[in-house]
């Protein structure tokens, strides 16, 4: 029986060792921290259960597969209530747009905005359809390993102008400037600006239109529990609170693995869910050819961190959607500080989450648990002292929400606690604090991402966002599925 050793448990992980092990390899994860999940991690504080993220489920059935693969139900381990409206956006004026799939309601908000973008957006959802179809359906989970495979889907893209920033196509349909943020903003979900993430990252709005928006009963931790309780249901093996501090090599090809406890494991094969940059530099240090990989991934441009405050608060707010984004007085601007400028600016951009509204059992009685979640620059380009800094910014931020939905939230708090990108570097060794890995322009797309096999280390694969197709939670679970596909020639 062939073995699998796959290096990290958050969700690409995680789905490419269902998909390993349901085809008979014999695998193992290796998990440095002491629960499953990578960025969907999770706290339990003062009887509040806060998920680190991600929060928003789309595509489910790229999740369920991952149970039909051995016959079984996802419903079995995991229940996915759907959340409506998918977000409420709100404008430092007062304007609120909820934004769903159905159309009654989604026409209406946009005809409140302005009458003649209704035909615009009719025309907007058939690109955002044609796009999903060539970027997602067809591209989506398989792997570019060479220059021909690209070349061979470029006329499609071209087609749809991926040159072309989100924000510009939706422009081109829409003249609203509300309604092109609300067309727009998706990118920022896996890290991408508006302003230059490829128009082809459109195709998230078909995506959340035909699949809906979807939350885990008792949070994005209950997906991941279940997603373990599977694997290992299968036969999988999974080690937790030991992280990998070497991947041995022998010449041109990986043999096994060691941990910070000494523990070690040969394998036929290694799959790297963890930060990409650290699997070349510091995991690899052995190979030289892991080690030039290595210098050309530091010279890319990575996605931005992000600010995470989680407050638990006393009292029900049952007028707070699940999801909201809170705009600030600035788009673009806000944008050019955060991606170009490197400065976390005084006004800010919010997406709020309030999973409570969804599954009071979150909170003790009579409680809620929120985050809210700020884009801020990596520590490459704001490389300041965050431990002085997060008090700063959390007080300005939860001033904010207390301005804008709840005017006594200082009073109200039970417990808080924030998370920076010093915590995503230290945490889940992500370079320079990057929240979503490589930055999704269409220069580190497809071909031009990490590949999901190695170039030079035959038996090394790439699962997760650094690897195709990128970040969001079916963008990896879609690179499980390209992985696998990878991994399993031959078994």
């Amino acid at each position: 029986m062939k073995s699998a050793i796959v290096v990290g448990a958050g969700f690409g992980g995680l789905a490419l060792a269902i998909r390993l092990q349901s085809a008979g390899v014999a695998t193992t994860i290796v998990e440095g921290r002491d629960k499953a999940g990578g960025r969907a991690y999770f706290w339990e504080r003062d009887g509040f259960t806060f998920d680190a993220g991600p929060t928003v489920i789309t595509d489910p059935d790229c999740l369920k597969e991952l149970w039909a693969l051995s016959g079984r139900d996802m419903a079995d381990d995991v229940t996915l209530d759907p959340v409506t409206p998918f977000y409420r956006l709100n404008w430092p004026d007062g304007t609120n747009f909820d934004y769903t799939n159905d159309d009654s309601i989604l026409l209406a908000e946009i005809a409140k905005l302005n009458p003649d973008d209704v035909a615009g957006y009719r025309k907007f959802l058939d690109y955002s359809a044609g796009v999903f179809h060539e970027g997602y359906e067809k591209l989506g989970k398989v792997a570019f390993l060479d220059f021909a495979s690209m070349i061979k889907a470029a006329p499609s893209l071209m087609k749809y102008q991926a040159w072309r920033s989100v924000y510009s196509i939706v422009s081109s349909f829409v003249k609203s400037e509300k309604l092109r943020e609300a067309l727009s903003f998706h990118t920022l979900l896996v890290g991408g600006n508006p302003m230059t993430t490829s128009a082809i990252y459109a195709l998230i709005h078909k995506l959340e239109r035909d699949g809906g928006v979807w939350f885990a009963r008792g949070g994005t931790n209950r997906l991941i529990a279940g997603m373990v309780a599977q694997f290992e249901r299968l036969g999988g093996v999974i080690r937790l609170g030991d992280p990998v501090t070497n991947i041995e090599t022998i010449g041109d090809r990986v043999t096994g693995v060691e941990t910070a406890s000494g523990w070690r494991q040969h394998t036929d094969m290694i799959a790297a869910n963890s930060d990409i940059v650290h699997t070349y530099r510091d995991l690899l240090r052995g190979s030289g050819a892991a080690r030039r990989s290595a210098e050309k991934l530091e010279r890319k441009s990575y996605s931005p961190s992000l600010f995470v405050t989680h407050f638990g608060i006393k009292g029900t707010w049952p007028g707070i959607p699940h999801h909201m984004i809170l705009f600030g007085p600035r788009y673009k601007g806000l944008l050019d500080d955060i991606y170009t400028h490197g400065t976390v600016p005084e006004d800010f951009s919010l997406y709020l989450h309030h999973p409570t509204v969804t599954d009071p059992a979150l909170a003790p009685e009579g409680c809620s648990t929120f985050y809210v979640l700020a884009p801020v620059p990596h520590q490459g380009k704001f490389p300041e002292d965050w431990d002085r800094i997060a008090p700063i910014l959390e007080k300005r931020i939860l001033d904010e929400i207390g301005r804008r939905l709840i005017p006594d939230i200082h009073d109200r708090i039970v417990t808080k606690f924030s998370y920076t990108p010093k915590d995503f570097a230290h945490d889940l060794n992500a370079h320079l604090g990057s929240a979503f890995s490589l930055e999704p322009t269409l220069l580190q797309s497809a071909y031009f991402r990490v590949h999901n096999r190695d170039d030079a280390i035959p038996n090394l694969y790439f699962v997760g966002a650094g690897t195709h197709p990128g970040a969001g939670i079916p963008g990896v679970v879609g690179s499980a599925k390209a992985t696998a596909a990878l991994m399993l020639e031959g078994v």
